[in-house]
């Protein structure tokens, strides 16, 4: 009798992870159309701006205040879904390593400052709230200091739990692994934004790229693994 090994192909069982990081890239980008000029002036005021400039955005545009926090709340969603399929997908890969539980970490922490942020933002334009600027300053920079570096920190060790596995595994093209981790470095060094205002450009500098890392390689990832050699007669 004649035998012969055969491969099976084993695939992922697991939403797509870059669809999920694009819906969460077009949630959080939504949440901020409401509240930029395009959208009607006043718009959202930077930590640089006075105390009263900060609560009469507040105290004029409370509906796209609350818009944006709609939506940013919702964008926190797929982000805690990312964040467990591309864990999940990297141990499916083979990767022991230390580096997917800082992924872990890092993307469930980033979704966390979204909810906080988002629900402060959400505070802050309730009837009332934005009338008392020492209250509306007191919030608005509590939910700065999550939704900023409060972000970008934690953003930035999700993308090294994912690019150094993959670097070192093969697993996406080495310039996409390299990009993520000057990202991260990026988000890292954010920190600083807390004790030196000059480093705020740190923030989006993390964020806005940070997205479209995500998605490309939520998309670069393999899906699949060759499965155990079997023997068939």
């Amino acid at each position: 009798m004649a035998s012969a090994l055969t491969n099976n192909v084993e695939r992922h069982a697991s939403p797509h992870p870059g669809m999920v990081a694009l819906v969460f890239m077009v949630l959080f980008c939504a949440g901020l159309y409401p509240v930029t000029a395009f959208a009607g002036k006043p718009y959202f005021p930077g930590p640089w701006e006075s105390p009263q400039t900060i609560a009469n955005f507040f105290q004029l545009r409370p509906q796209a205040t609350a818009l944006c926090a709609l939506l940013q709340f919702g964008a926190a969603v797929p982000l805690g879904i990312f964040t467990a399929t591309v864990v999940s997908r990297l141990r499916f890969l083979g990767v022991q390593a230390a580096g997917v539980y800082i992924a872990l970490f890092g993307g469930f922490a980033t979704a966390t400052a979204v909810f906080m942020s988002s629900m402060v933002i959400w505070t802050m334009a309730r009837p009332g709230i934005a009338q008392d600027v020492m209250l509306t300053n007191a919030l608005y920079f509590f939910g700065y200091a999550v939704g900023g570096p409060g972000y970008s920190v934690p953003l930035g060790m999700l993308m090294a739990g994912i690019a150094v596995p993959a670097l070192f595994y093969r697993l996406v093209p080495r310039w996409m692994a390299y990009v993520g981790l000057a990202l991260a470095a990026c988000g890292a060094l954010s920190w600083i934004n807390l004790e030196i205002p000059g480093a705020v450009f740190l923030v989006p500098l993390t964020r806005f790229p940070g997205f479209l890392w995500l998605i490309a390689v939520g998309f670069a990832l393999p899906a699949t693994r060759p499965g155990s050699k079997r023997e068939a007669a």
